[in-house]
């Protein structure tokens, strides 16, 4: 079964919806678990979704910002715990 062009199109978009949704819920989710994956993932996720023109481009750049705060937040609890990991 092939798609027509404005199916494919169709599908495309929801894809991309859908990576800009999982960027933000990833970010979120790493401020508390596994940030050191989940923050680069989030970002990455957001910055694929952007590319492809994605109609949820706010949710896009919340994935990056809180992929970037991952990151933030593991910088921060490394530098006081003097380790290349951190625990509560």
């Amino acid at each position: 079964m092939q798609l027509t062009a404005p199916a494919a199109r169709r599908t495309g978009i929801r894809d991309t919806d859908g990576m800009a949704v999982a960027s933000f819920v990833l970010g979120l989710l790493g401020l508390l678990v596994l940030n050191v994956f989940l923050g680069p993932l989030a970002i990455v996720l957001a910055g694929v979704a952007l590319w492809r023109g994605t109609a949820r481009r706010g949710r896009a750049l919340l994935g990056i910002g809180l992929g970037v705060a991952d990151l933030l937040v593991l910088v921060a609890f490394m530098s006081a715990d003097n380790t290349m990991s951190w625990s509560l």
